[in-house]
């Protein structure tokens, strides 16, 4: 009876797992929630309309960065599949998807928030 007991509270421990967020591969600096780029915090990305895709630079800097911070990368980070480094105005390496650099919004307070998703008709979520 105990070996049954233990049986069914292992499977209902793993099922209720199964409502959690899958981890990010290891080589991928996001992975994707409800059809949009989340970093590995959990919480949504965006992109900015001002931003030149494919430039390679961030246009969001000064104020701009204390409310949308970037997706920082790595100093060793290398571009891998849709994936590239831009270098921002304060040195900071960060990462770009599909050559549209990636911020998160500060006024998201925990994953799933989408809150930036229109903001300044300017911002808006990052899909793959």
């Amino acid at each position: 009876m105990k070996l049954f007991s233990a049986s069914l509270l292992a499977a209902a421990l793993l099922a209720g797992c199964g409502g959690m967020a899958p981890k990010m591969a290891a080589d991928t600096p996001t992975r994707t929630a409800d059809g949009v780029l989340v970093g590995p915090n959990g919480m949504s990305l965006y992109t900015f309309g001002r931003d030149a895709v494919g430039s390679g630079k961030s246009a969001c800097n000064g104020p701009c960065i204390a409310n949308w911070p970037a997706l920082d990368a790595p100093e060793a980070a290398k571009p891998m599949g849709d994936y590239s480094v831009v270098m921002r105005d304060d040195g900071k390496k960060q990462w770009a998807y599909k050559g549209a650099p990636l911020y998160y919004w500060a006024k998201d307070s925990k994953a799933g928030d989408r809150t930036g998703d229109g903001v300044g008709g300017v911002w808006k979520l990052a899909r793959p």
